[in-house]
């Protein structure tokens, strides 16, 4: 009798104990079906992976998510959806779609951009927006002889903004008295560049600017070198940057590849 009371405490312990283990391996049991705790753990990492961290507090949303989850899709078995030609063809497109993603990421995690391939896009780009940039004004009209004499009347001792209120045809920067604030002579039109450059802190053109635009009276306030962001400050912009153009080429390269008919 004593041996099988002790049969039954053992057994009983054990029971238990695999009782015990299973709802560790589970979130919840729905209608006698178990929802294995992995459910949890894909979602969270599917969330992490859009750049949302997974707080404790969320911890309970999950659960929840994942067994309101397993309650709907008993009911989809329940009515026959699966069977649906209509739930076929959109498992289809996310099927490819996951697959498609899962191609990219596999392109992307064999081909790295390094931190030598950063550096040399960033010293392309400092050498081509480096140098000098031009804090100017200037008025815009439309004939020569009205440009002339514009520059006439501030040689005699007119007021630069004032005339460029009352004449400048470019009305952005004539409401503000002509100013164009600071700038890469390079941002404006060849003939305004090349006169630009010609000039010194607080000089006037001596004769109008002609352009696609009209004539110009330019003045330039101030030079000063053009200060661009360090290296460190625009690597993730750079980065994420080249792996698109290095994933597009990728995708180019394959459909040019494809035999299509």
């Amino acid at each position: 009798m004593q041996k099988n009371i002790l049969l039954a405490t053992t057994l009983t312990c054990l029971m238990t104990l695999g009782a015990s283990a299973a709802m560790a391996q589970n979130v919840a049991i729905v209608n006698g079906k178990a929802v294995p705790k992995t459910r949890i753990d894909s979602l969270a990492q599917q969330i992490e992976s859009s750049g949302r961290p997974i707080t404790p507090e969320m911890q309970g949303q999950l659960r929840e998510e994942v067994i309101a989850r397993e309650v709907f899709m008993q009911e989809a078995d329940k009515l026959g959806l699966a069977a649906t030609d209509e739930f076929k063809v959109q498992m289809e497109l996310a099927r490819q779609t996951i697959l498609i993603r899962q191609l990219f990421n596999d392109f992307q995690k064999k081909n790295p951009i390094t931190d030598a391939d950063l550096k040399a896009e960033y010293d392309k780009f400092a050498a081509a927006n480096g140098g000098k940039e031009y804090k100017a004004h200037h008025i815009l009209v439309e004939k020569e002889a009205e440009a002339k004499s514009i520059i006439a009347n501030l040689k005699k001792g007119g007021k630069f903004e004032d005339i460029a209120k009352k004449q400048s045809k470019d009305t952005g920067s004539g409401a503000n008295g002509g100013d164009l604030d600071w700038a890469n002579p390079s941002s404006y039109v060849p003939e305004f560049s090349a006169a630009l450059l010609k000039l010194n802190k607080g000089q006037l053109t001596q004769e109008p600017v002609k352009t696609q635009f009209g004539f110009h009276v330019i003045r330039v306030d101030d030079v000063r070198d053009i200060k661009l962001p360090a290296f460190e400050e625009v690597k993730p912009q750079i980065s994420q940057q080249m792996q698109q153009q290095k994933l597009s080429a990728f995708q180019q390269d394959l459909r040019s590849k494809a035999k299509v008919e």
